[in-house]
């Protein structure tokens, strides 16, 4: 009897022992961290730069895949119905996460319950910017603009029921204005017509269109952000210029799908943050003006809960839903 006892004791040790074990053996092979949109973007910037300093932390290699389209929705799917192991990863953003799932009637996946949430990595500002053609040096003269000519000037974005869309229309119904939405297929599209003079307004991640601000290209109005960027320490915020609405900018964080166990989801968390404190990846999110946003799952889901609901209610009071 007593070397059963033994026996069966020794197996409950070895049972809680397990996700300890797990852990310390993960990864053991390549990690696949997939980036719902195309190379060259903000999110694509951000991913690259965690992976690369993940991958000597976890002594795996991290490989960024680009795989756009949807507003983001085909590449979130894609890690949603992935499996549930830590070996595919997501840069999840306000699109896949807020965005999104609240302006598109059918939509693959479920934003809250398809996957586990890592951690936040970086947020980063967006900037509304007008073409110098346009007689105005901030946004209380561009609002005045348009209300004198309703419907007269127009703003590009990214397409239907994109981020950038969906903070215009904010905007649009806060100051009680009307612009004519120009959709592209993609910010790079949006970027070059308003470089062109083809459209009147843009709004964009700051590290996209600061070159063009910075040579005169561009005029920016104001910022989507709740402090003022080092990089144009003389632009207001939306909130200085009378939005305290509009106060939060883009955000990039890591989700695993549903179900992974949750030592691996730790472990990533610790990698990630472990990565995030390295001098060259801060010097370089100083050079986006990215502000590091490391926390716990726990606190990334209730992040993730509070963009949902802010883009569901702008979605359904500005009456954007694409099929």
């Amino acid at each position: 009897m007593r070397v059963k006892f033994l026996s069966v004791l020794a197996l409950v040790c070895l049972q809680a022992l397990a996700p300890a074990v797990k852990a310390q053996a993960f990864p053991q092979k390549p990690i696949k961290l997939i980036v719902p949109f195309a190379p060259g973007g903000s999110t694509d910037m951000v991913a690259r730069l965690l992976a690369e300093r993940m991958s000597p932390i976890l002594g795996q290699s991290v490989v960024v895949e680009n795989r756009a389209g949807v507003g983001g929705v085909l590449g979130a799917d894609a890690v949603a119905k992935a499996s549930p192991d830590g070996y595919t990863l997501l840069m999840g953003t306000v699109s896949t996460h807020g965005a999104s799932p609240a302006v598109y009637k059918k939509i693959p996946y479920d934003a809250a319950k398809d996957f586990e949430p890592i951690t936040n990595v970086m947020s980063v500002p967006s900037v509304l910017t007008v073409h110098p053609k346009l007689p105005v040096k901030n946004l209380q003269e561009f609002v005045a603009l348009a209300k004198a000519s309703p419907g007269k000037y127009s703003y590009g974005s990214p397409g239907n029921g994109s981020l950038g869309h969906a903070n215009v229309e904010n905007l649009l119904q806060l100051a009680g204005i009307k612009l004519l939405h120009v959709p592209y297929k993609g910010g790079g599209p949006a970027l070059n017509d308003a470089l062109a003079g083809q459209i009147d307004a843009l709004t964009d991640n700051l590290p996209s269109t600061l070159p063009h601000i910075q040579a005169g290209r561009l005029r920016p109005l104001a910022l989507l952000s709740p402090q003022r960027s080092k990089l144009l320490p003389d632009l207001p915020t939306y909130k200085e210029s009378g939005y305290p609405d509009l106060d939060e900018g883009g955000w990039f964080g890591l989700l695993a799908p549903a179900k992974t166990p949750r030592a691996v989801v730790l472990r990533l968390n610790e990698a990630a943050h472990q990565a995030m404190q390295d001098p060259a990846f801060k010097a370089r999110a100083e050079t986006i003006d990215g502000i590091a946003m490391a926390n716990t799952p726990e606190q990334f889901g209730d992040q993730i809960k509070r963009a949902l609901a802010r883009y569901q209610r702008i979605a359904k009071s500005a009456n954007i839903q694409i099929d």
